[in-house]
């Protein structure tokens, strides 16, 4: 079992950053790939962020590239989603997932562990 316990969110006006952390309770590198996904009031989660374990493959969603940047420490068992340019439609619950298959997905459905969300909120 792996518990994740995301930090970091909370309320910032357009233009701004945060930076998210998502810190696991066991060892990242027993946990493959790392994503970060968003769920906004009334919305579907959708995927935001994902990366390898070793950190050499990434993926982004279109709404967010050139914005925010995935990283991965394991050495402290932590993923970070840098946030910048930050706009009011990227207010949401931001949740950090990890999946037990060494291969980078962005399907929801496809991670195994879930943290319990961090709120974001970007004020215009």
């Amino acid at each position: 079992q792996v518990q994740l316990v995301e930090s970091g969110g909370g309320l910032v006006q357009a233009g701004g950053s945060l930076r998210l952390s998502c810190a696991a309770s066991r060892r990242t590198s027993s946990t493959y790939p790392m994503g970060w996904f968003r769920q906004a009031p009334g919305k579907e989660r959708e995927f935001v962020a994902a990366i390898s374990w070793g950190g050499g493959t990434l993926h982004y969603a279109d709404s967010v590239k050139g914005r925010f940047t995935i990283s991965r420490d394991n050495a402290k068992n932590t993923v970070y989603l840098q946030m910048n340019s930050l706009k009011p439609e990227d207010t949401a619950v931001y949740y950090c997932a990890s999946r037990m298959v060494n291969v980078v997905v962005v399907a929801a459905s496809e991670y195994d562990y879930w943290g319990q969300g961090t709120q974001v909120t970007v004020s215009s």
